[in-house]
């Protein structure tokens, strides 16, 4: 081990550099979201650190190359690392309140939250060959094998990261385990090994455990109303409980959009567009059995389940923990035998499926950001292709109707005019057109038979219909989905 522990410094940086860009990503995504132009901005921040630490730890090695002084600087990335907890509510919370940007707030956080210890960590590469090239004369095979090691070390952290560490143990604790493994390197690097070393590193490592537990102690005291943090294979998620005068309220929250929430007092929902797909029993009487793409705290099954004990719903899900949390915190009764769970991706569902349905719920979206492939008109065509006779459609679309903010739904009432007989637009609530806001998006197959009783029922809903909306977008394909930005 001692002859090869330049090739396994190499080899483990190159793992934690990705499993901190991936780690940047949900820790900033509750304050930013996770857009593509999230990602991207945090991508490129993150490459630009590690950029400059090839090119400043490269020409500091050549004026001291020595193996001590690249155990400090891995020493300081650990310090950096265990900063991160307290950096998420003391500098990450404080720029959503001052700036309205998404992207500059992710800017500045991933470059100062993150990017310093990837800079200080991506030292590490061109010091290795620096101290090699005093070993050996090869200078081009010392670079291509320290390259490709730390470059194979990057893709055992993606993968390990992704599919097992986060959904495992959370972010949180993959910053402690990341801190302590940097320690360790800096530890076994080291040359100079005393008494005195052995105390400084003893209170260091209390140092940096307290800095990660102080974080988390710091982000609880000031968020009370987060009773659940928990990371999944594909999100940060929270469940959050507030009060409003006598009612206690609890919520469901993917990265920066409240996607679920239900009065505690009666088990009502919460979200007003949720009662918009009751809307089904009056554009086809007929309804008997409903699929839900987006299932999240499972608010909407749940009330439907209770609403129509003799009609069936399936919901397609892709989290499983968002469907453990939903049993845990808000009531779901997953053994309810007119209900069944697909954890699958939407999209993937309607390509594959055979089951058929009278209506298609999707509530998907996360505000501006929405995964494309469910916006396309090849997806459109395989939901309507999953309809029965006189199936519907509806869909909840976070967009303005006019406006710069006006992009998503205009493409989508371009997009489900192409594949369906009838589309109507609803809004939630009777605000400004220019304002972003719930948008009830209905695709109509076929003239099913509309209920008159129920139209009187709903009447509430229904005069809140657009009937004045046009758009002169293109159509939304795979090929091209200008929108989910």
């Amino acid at each position: 081990m001692k002859k090869y522990k330049l090739e396994i410094t190499v080899f483990l940086c190159g793992a934690i550099g990705m499993i901190l860009e991936l780690v940047a990503a949900r820790v900033l995504s509750p304050y930013v979201g996770s857009s593509n132009l999230i990602w991207t901005t945090i991508i490129g921040v993150m490459l630009t650190s590690m950029s400059l630490g090839y090119w400043i730890g490269g020409k500091f090695a050549d004026k001291k190359p020595e193996i001590g002084i690249l155990s400090n600087f891995i020493l300081l990335g650990a310090i950096f690392t265990s900063l991160i907890p307290i950096m998420e509510t003391i500098l990450v919370e404080n720029l959503v309140k001052v700036s309205g940007n998404l992207v500059i707030i992710a800017f500045i956080a991933a470059t100062v939250v993150f990017g310093i210890p990837s800079f200080v960590i991506a030292i590490v590469s061109p010091y290795a060959v620096r101290l090699k090239d005093k070993e050996l004369e090869e200078v081009g095979k010392i670079s291509g094998k320290t390259s490709s090691l730390s470059t194979i070390g990057s893709i055992v952290g993606t993968f390990v990261a992704g599919f097992f560490l986060i959904p495992t143990f959370g972010v949180r604790t993959i910053i402690l385990g990341v801190t302590i493994l940097l320690l360790l390197i800096s530890i076994m690097l080291y040359p100079h090994k005393n008494k005195k070393y052995f105390v400084f590193i003893m209170i260091l490592t209390v140092c940096l455990i307290g800095f990660c537990v102080l974080g988390k102690i710091i982000f609880e005291k000031k968020h009370p109303e987060i009773i659940q943090d928990v990371d999944s294979e594909y999100s940060r998620i929270w469940v959050l409980q507030a009060k409003n005068e006598d009612t206690t309220f609890k919520t469901l929250q993917v990265d920066t959009g409240r996607e679920s929430y239900i009065n505690e007092n009666t088990g009502e929902m919460g979200a007003k567009y949720l009662y918009y797909y009751d809307l089904a029993e009056v554009f086809n009487s007929q309804t008997k059995n409903t699929l839900m793409i987006g299932g999240a705290a499972y608010t909407y099954p749940m009330h439907y389940l209770k609403k129509y004990p003799e009609k069936t719903i399936d919901v397609v899900e892709i989290d499983s923990k968002m469907t453990q949390l939903a049993q845990k915190e808000f009531g779901l009764d997953t053994q309810n035998k007119n209900l069944k769970i697909y954890h699958q991706d939407g999209r993937s569902y309607l390509n594959t499926t055979e089951n058929k349905y009278d209506c298609i719920l999707i509530d998907a979206f996360k505000g501006l950001n929405a995964p494309f492939e469910l916006t396309t008109v090849e997806a459109m065509i395989n939901a309507r292709n999953c309809l029965n006779e006189n199936g519907i459609v509806i869909t909840n679309i976070i967009s303005s109707l006019e406006g710069n903010d006006a992009d998503f739904i205009q493409y989508e009432y371009a997009t489900y005019q192409k594949v369906f007989d009838e589309v109507k637009i609803f809004q939630v609530h009777n605000i400004e057109k220019q304002n972003v806001q719930n948008l009830i998006l209905v695709g109509i197959k076929g003239e099913p038979t509309i209920s008159k009783e129920k139209k009187e029922e709903y009447t509430e809903l229904l005069q809140n219909e657009v009937t004045d909306f046009t758009t002169d977008k293109e159509i939304v394909t795979d090929d091209y989905a200008p929108i989910g930005n």
